[in-house]
């Protein structure tokens, strides 16, 4: 699937989340979002990420934003993951993958010399249009949750 275009409509989704709700972008209209595809709950650099995005969620919140974490765990393990570490924001299920090859993230990777298909860690920001405003390839964790809430204060002050 084609990379989605900066400049236009953010691919759309609905998919199962944390609390036992289903969560759709369109639905999400009226508030910016930060889309973080991640690829495994539980793990160092996922938990980290998780962590520093939680660190940060009344600044995003302050600006109207909502965070969502999308990776192919369940709803279940992604409870669990939510529960440990006490993320106030919404993680998404995308089982079968669509809605992360929507967004261009799965990717070859090599793991302990075999070839698989996962997430490559990225960021999609969205603006309360629903309009994709950036996206992160490639993310390296640290410092990552501050560059997007500065992006993020750009884009409402621009606004």
């Amino acid at each position: 699937m084609p990379e989605p275009i900066i400049g236009a409509a953010a691919p759309d989704f609905s998919l199962p989340a944390t609390g036992n709700r289903t969560i759709s972008l369109h639905a999400l209209r009226g508030h910016p979002v930060v889309l973080y595809f991640y690829p495994k709950d539980s793990t160092p650099g996922c938990t980290q990420e998780g962590l520093d995005f939680q660190a940060l969620a009344g600044e995003f919140a302050a600006l109207g934003a909502l965070i969502l974490g999308v990776s192919r765990d369940s709803v279940a393990s992604h409870e669990r993951f939510r529960a440990k570490y006490g993320f106030t924001f919404d993680l998404l299920s995308d089982a079968d993958g669509a809605v992360c090859r929507a967004y261009d993230v799965i990717r070859e990777k090599n793991m302990y010399g075999k070839t698989v298909l996962g997430i490559e860690r990225s960021t999609f920001l969205i603006d309360a249009d629903g309009v994709l405003r950036e996206a992160w390839r490639k993310v390296k964790v640290k410092d990552h949750a501050r560059a997007v809430l500065e992006r993020l204060k750009t884009l409402t002050a621009n606004a």
